[in-house]
């Protein structure tokens, strides 16, 4: 490998040190070292390795990026054209190549290559197709032939299991690719054919033409129980049987290139316009952190059925500390029912920076059920505070902690008092400002505002329904 797009030694093996920083993970008689030796000249021959992004795939070839000197990107299995497309619309001028094997591409990441393929973006997408799981252990995969036995079908790949997956036609049957070519490495003709192809492939990316994608037959001689020769034999003769060789679609001479990319702007005014938002502050009443919850992170979990407004109450108290100028962060967890449901979040507020969104030992819980309260109580810690809804929890669940601070609202019966169910969590979000002054009462009333604008006629039940959520609470601690 005299190319200079590749590393003149590979710091992986052995520190870089001796012969082993000359050879790669490559089993004998692998196809993968001939496919990246023209993949390196093509980018060569191009002229292309200073503004060149290789994908690494999961696989075989997991360890490309010690090899090629050239930008690299490891993308999670699957991933590598979704990465492909990060790169090369945030820098169009770049030339980006996304490397897989058959279970990368044609298994887990089915749905971003042909997403991908069908945008049609100019990248180039080289598929080496060994008809195994090579790295995992000789499992099944999508490309395995029907009878072929591996690990997983030690009886032979059987129709009940499908058809192998011909990914060169698929992705040739789409509007968005402009070259796909299957090839192969098994004699000498195929192998100079494979590294026209490759190049080809590439050149389209660099004139700016489109999707290329080439799909290579490669042998795998560990899985196959085979030694190289024979291996090159039964690609040649049972392999591309059901792969044939050849070009699946080539629109390259039509002359129609992809459209320019539009560059990515990173204007922080028109992203604010975008969202309807503005650049000016909104009012803040905090005199400071609210330290005596906690010194830097404060985590608070809400609890109900679904429509119980956990949802909407835990987004007002991530908006409220926002307002005041504190990182926020909200994540919901849904039960498989809109309605009726398990529904709760955590929320942190934080004086820096949030590290962690989830809150599985709150210093609040809220808790709009019974079920809700025995489930999170025993997690709250110790020296923490337990709002719960008194309208429906009777006695209160054994197993909270004997120093928590226990305060029942009756939140679903002020709401209905106040001719407004849908103001539970109002209630309640007062009764965590009455219980706790995480912050002061006009912080989370401007935020109830804010949500409530285009809908003013509610804004005075809603106030109501905080403030006596907050004078409930007040009571009791």
């Amino acid at each position: 490998m005299t190319s200079t797009v590749f590393y003149r030694r590979f710091e992986r093996h052995a520190h870089g040190e001796g012969i082993n920083a000359h050879t790669t993970t490559y089993c004998p008689g692998c196809g993968h070292g001939l496919v990246q030796k023209y993949l390196a000249d093509a980018i060569d021959e191009l002229g292309v390795q200073d503004r060149t992004v290789l994908i690494s795939p999961v696989g075989c070839a997991v360890f490309m990026y010690y090899y090629f000197d050239v930008g690299n990107s490891q993308a999670a299995h699957g991933r590598a054209p979704a990465v492909a497309v990060g790169h090369k619309t945030a820098n169009p001028e770049s030339i980006v190549i996304s490397y897989q094997g058959d279970g990368d591409l044609a298994s887990i990441g089915l749905a971003e290559i042909v997403s991908t393929a069908q945008l049609g973006i100019p990248i180039t997408v080289i598929f080496v197709n060994n008809a195994i799981y090579g790295m995992t252990g000789g499992q099944m995969a999508p490309t395995t032939l029907i009878g072929q036995t591996t690990t997983t079908t030690p009886g032979g790949r059987s129709t009940l299991a499908g058809h192998p997956l011909k990914m060169a036609e698929l992705i040739a049957g789409l509007d968005g690719p402009v070259f796909v070519e299957r090839v192969a490495l098994y004699d000498n003709r195929r192998r100079t054919h494979a590294k026209r192809s490759i190049n080809k492939a590439l050149e389209q990316q660099v004139t700016g033409k489109g999707f290329a994608f080439v799909e290579v037959l490669s042998e795998c001689p560990v899985h196959l129980g085979l030694d190289p020769e024979d291996a090159e034999s039964w690609v040649r003769d049972t392999m591309s049987r059901t792969f044939p060789l050849g070009v699946k679609k080539d629109v390259t001479a039509d002359g129609a290139g992809f459209p320019p990319i539009p560059m990515p702007r990173f204007d922080s005014d028109e992203a604010l316009r975008t969202v309807g938002a503005t650049s000016e502050h909104p009012p803040r009443f905090a005199t400071g952190f609210p330290s005596h919850v906690d010194p830097e992170d404060i985590s608070i979990k809400l609890a109900g059925s679904g429509g119980d407004g956990a949802q909407t109450a835990a987004l007002l108290i991530t908006r409220a500390a926002i307002n005041e100028g504190y990182d926020s962060t909200h994540i919901p967890s849904y039960g498989p029912e809109s309605r009726g449901g398990t529904s709760f979040a955590d929320v942190h507020v934080a004086l820096e920076e949030v590290l962690s969104p989830e809150a599985p030992h709150p210093h609040v819980l809220v808790a709009f059920n019974t079920p809700s309260l025995a489930r999170f109580g025993p997690t709250v810690r110790p020296g923490g505070t337990v709002l719960y809804d008194s309208s429906v929890t009777g006695a209160v669940p054994a197993g909270l902690p004997d120093d928590v601070t226990l305060v029942g609202v009756p939140f679903a019966s002020v709401a209905q008092d106040l001719g407004t169910p849908l103001v539970k969590s109002v209630v309640a979000l007062g009764a965590l400002q009455g219980a706790t002054t995480l912050f002061p009462a006009e912080t989370f009333l401007t935020a109830i505002r804010a949500a409530l604008k285009d809908k003013p006629a509610v804004i005075g039940a809603n106030e109501q329904a905080f403030a006596t959520g907050a004078a409930l609470a007040r009571a009791q601690v």
